[in-house]
């Protein structure tokens, strides 16, 4: 099975995302491409990196995860072929893998080298499609790239705990479909902090107005609905907080429609990099 997954910000109004799967089959028309997701915001790193690692454990081992998001090659930021949790993951090194490597080590990180022996007018796209078709035909990592131990990391966002150990500070990294806010604070991270006390979920918008406290965390939405005298529809609109399937703090609305009444970010004022805190009682 030859699976390459792609996540880009290349929207799907235009060519690109088209052209990009014709590149693949053109070169390796066995491949069974998938579309994660082509609506990541324009070189938002953070965002794009935690989509490819909500998705990515839905596919088989051996997958190739091609990720065109700010995939520029410069002075500063070369090319990466990674193998990850039995997964291999093409990008740029700007950051982009951060929040997986913080769970599992990489097995092995190389820099592609294989820029001069594609056509000259080859582009930063093309090299990816070649490195993505030769990983899934099952080639090796040492024959496109030169092995490295490190790659950057993005930190400027990465969840704070208090020195006290009395709280954490996270940051809206995503907003889904939906309106749901999703904060870059995992529940390992929350489990291993909180240490059985009770707490609170302050919410402070990038107007710092109007300060919201969740002081609960529900298994699921619709356990919200904890009241046997009222239906469920009943609770419809009310905010919540769970740990999604990827495992990191969701701040939601229950049942909302961002089309028509709204949701957990517009009617919270929640948007990218706005700060939310997780306090512990003593």
């Amino acid at each position: 099975m030859s699976i390459i997954t792609l996540t880009t910000d290349y929207g799907l109004k235009d060519h690109f995302v088209g052209a990009l799967k014709g590149k693949i089959l053109s070169e390796f028309e066995e491949a069974q491409i998938i579309d994660l997701s082509h609506d990541i915001d324009p070189f938002n790193t953070v965002e794009a990196s935690y989509v490819v690692g909500a998705g990515y454990l839905s596919f088989p081992k051996g997958t190739v995860h091609l990720i065109g998001v700010d995939l520029e090659r410069n002075k500063e930021t070369q090319h990466l072929a990674i193998e990850w949790n039995g997964h291999f993951f093409i990008c740029a090194d700007n950051g982009i893998l951060s929040m997986l490597t913080q769970k599992i080590i990489p097995q092995k990180i190389v820099t592609i080298n294989i820029h001069d022996r594609l056509p000259s007018d080859a582009t930063d796209l093309d090299v990816f499609v070649t490195v993505a078709c030769h990983l899934a035909k099952g080639g090796l990592l040492n024959v496109i790239g030169k092995e490295i131990n490190a790659m950057k990391e993005v930190t400027e966002i990465q969840p704070v705990i208090a020195s006290d150990g009395n709280s954490i500070k996270g940051h809206v990294i995503y907003i889904d479909h939906f309106g749901n806010v999703i904060i870059n604070i995992s529940k390992s991270i929350f489990m291993e902090t909180a240490k059985g006390r009770p707490y609170e979920i302050e919410i402070n918008n990038g107007l710092k107005r109007n300060k919201t406290t969740l002081k609960n965390i529900w298994p699921k939405y619709s356990d919200i609905a904890i009241s046997d005298k009222y239906a469920v529809k009943n609770f419809e609109g009310q905010k919540l907080a769970i740990f999604n399937e990827a495992g990191y703090l969701e701040i939601a609305i229950f049942r909302s429609n961002p089309n028509s009444v709204g949701s957990a970010s517009s009617l919270l004022g929640l948007y990218y990099r706005d700060e939310v805190t997780v306090v512990f009682g003593k």
